[in-house]
């Protein structure tokens, strides 16, 4: 059985010393990107609410169109999807705080360096944004898959949107 033996390099050993602490240090620490802004967490349940999708889309359509669309890239980034890669807080937080977002965030700075135009706000309250998630989460769903092909719909995911209700 053959042995390998570690370089007794002092720099290989300090390298190899350095890597460890790192994973150690960095081991269970992953962060989850929710943006900067308002939303810190966001409750979802497994069903969509179809009304507050339909205000969705009507906000959508009257606040994001203009440089979003669901299926194409467009002048901002392609939409379909974005509920499976960011997080609820992270796409809500962009929607109503892009500036910050866009000098604090990293994934926004990302996206602002591959587009190269800046997500202007537009004007729009909690509620058009927790109402535009919906309709982002509907166009996501299983069953506007199924509605595009004529297929049947695949079950819901789980980690779906609950109606929140507002404390006074």
């Amino acid at each position: 059985m053959a042995k390998i033996a570690l370089s007794q390099n002092p720099r290989s050993m300090a390298l190899i010393g350095g890597v460890i602490t790192f994973l150690l240090a960095t081991q269970g620490s992953a962060e989850i990107d929710k943006g900067v802004g308002p939303f810190k967490e966001v409750k979802m349940t497994d069903s969509i609410d179809s009304k507050l999708a339909g205000a969705g889309k009507k906000a959508f359509t009257n606040k994001c169109s203009a440089c979003h669309k669901i299926e194409e890239r467009y002048v901002g980034p392609m939409l379909k999807g974005i509920t499976k890669r960011r997080t609820p807080e992270w796409v809500m937080n962009m929607i109503i705080n892009p500036s910050e977002m866009l000098e604090k965030n990293d994934a926004a700075k990302e996206l602002l360096a591959e587009y190269m135009t800046p997500m202007t706000f537009q004007n729009v309250s909690e509620d058009d944004v927790r109402a535009i998630y919906e309709y982002l989460r509907l166009s996501d769903s299983p069953e506007a898959a199924a509605e595009k092909t004529g297929g049947p719909a695949a079950p819901a995911a789980k980690g779906t949107v609950k109606k929140e209700s507002k404390k006074k």
